[in-house]
């Protein structure tokens, strides 16, 4: 027994031809679809009217099917067919089923993939919006040059200003010292005066 469960087993002949599934289901699926067409049920339909008028009223020694008989070759023909039909439908839905089982499989990784592109592409946005977040814009470049302009120019008023106080100021210092010149040449020339006044003359 033991023997027998290690060897591996041996595939069986088979009586009938070997058949390729693929290309059976696709003679079947074929059949199938045209079975499931207007265009079939005229055709059969044409068949039937054609057998029933030719065995009812065709030329007696010609008719094959007899109507007495209740055209048992024609029910059986219709017998035959609809019992293949069944198989053949059944094939051609699993090819179908098979189809869409591949389909959805397909379908599920797309999707995968879909959403593994969305989260990669929003985590690249993610970061682009905090690297611009660090990044000056035109408007903050602009309002930092205004208040450096407002700066300079609040300084140069400041330096005219004051280069104005020490104008007025050396001016002052000036008149200041001029009044003092004045005041002491008039000393002098009062000095210089008394002294002559008080000197006897010869």
């Amino acid at each position: 027994m033991a023997d027998r469960l290690d060897t591996p087993k041996t595939a069986r002949r088979s009586l009938l031809p070997k058949l390729e599934d693929d290309a059976f289901g696709k003679v079947s699926e074929g059949i199938a679809r045209f079975m499931g067409t207007p265009k079939f049920l005229l055709w059969l339909s044409l068949f039937c009217a054609a057998w029933l008028v030719w065995n009812s009223w065709g030329p007696e020694h010609l008719r094959f099917d007899k109507a007495a008989n209740g055209f048992t070759a024609l029910t059986l023909m219709l017998s035959l067919q609809a019992s293949y039909s069944a198989p053949l439908i059944l094939l051609a839905q699993n090819r179908q089923t098979d189809r869409d089982r591949v389909q959805a499989e397909q379908d599920r990784q797309r999707a995968e993939r879909n959403l593994a592109d969305t989260e990669f592409l929003a985590r690249e946005m993610a970061a682009l919006r905090i690297a611009l977040s660090e990044v000056a814009t035109r408007d903050f470049v602009r309002s930092e040059l205004r208040n450096l302009l407002e700066e300079l120019v609040e300084e140069r008023e400041a330096a005219e200003d004051d280069a104005a106080d020490t104008a007025r100021d050396a001016a002052v210092r000036d008149r200041v010292d001029r009044g003092r010149a004045d005041r002491a040449r008039d000393r002098d020339r009062r000095a210089v005066a008394d002294d002559r006044g008080r000197t006897p003359t010869g």
